[in-house]
């Protein structure tokens, strides 16, 4: 098994602690559905969240979606005047056997703008 980096981004509606848990557990769980992963394959993951969201703590979801046993670490983004708004982003370290090239990066809703070049 390799370590491999996954991706991923959701623009929240927004600034709701309901709403972000929502999100993010959507966002988390189609990250380890689309790349075949389970929360045992999981290294560690970053989160970050522009600084306009003050609800609540995006790693509060993993935790409430049953990953219990896999560091987390939240952060703030850069404040970027035109940046995209209520945006959290994961960057998750993870196990697996696929080549680089396979692991799906996603990037929900109005997110899919931040990389076009790699959301899927």
């Amino acid at each position: 098994m390799a370590v491999r980096a996954v991706r991923g981004a959701v623009q929240l509606e927004r600034d709701e602690a309901g709403h972000m848990e929502e999100q993010v557990k959507q966002l988390l769980a189609t990250i380890l559905e689309r790349n075949g992963l389970t929360s045992e394959d999981l290294i560690s993951i970053w989160f970050t969240a522009t600084p306009d969201l003050h609800s609540d703590f995006p790693a509060a979801a993993a935790r409430s979606l049953g990953i219990v046993d896999v560091p987390l670490i939240c952060a703030q983004e850069l404040d970027i005047a035109g940046a995209l708004p209520r945006v959290v982003r994961i960057m998750a370290h993870i196990e697996s056997g696929l080549p680089k090239s396979e692991i799906a990066h996603v990037y929900l809703g109005a997110a899919a703008a931040l990389r076009r070049d790699i959301a899927q």
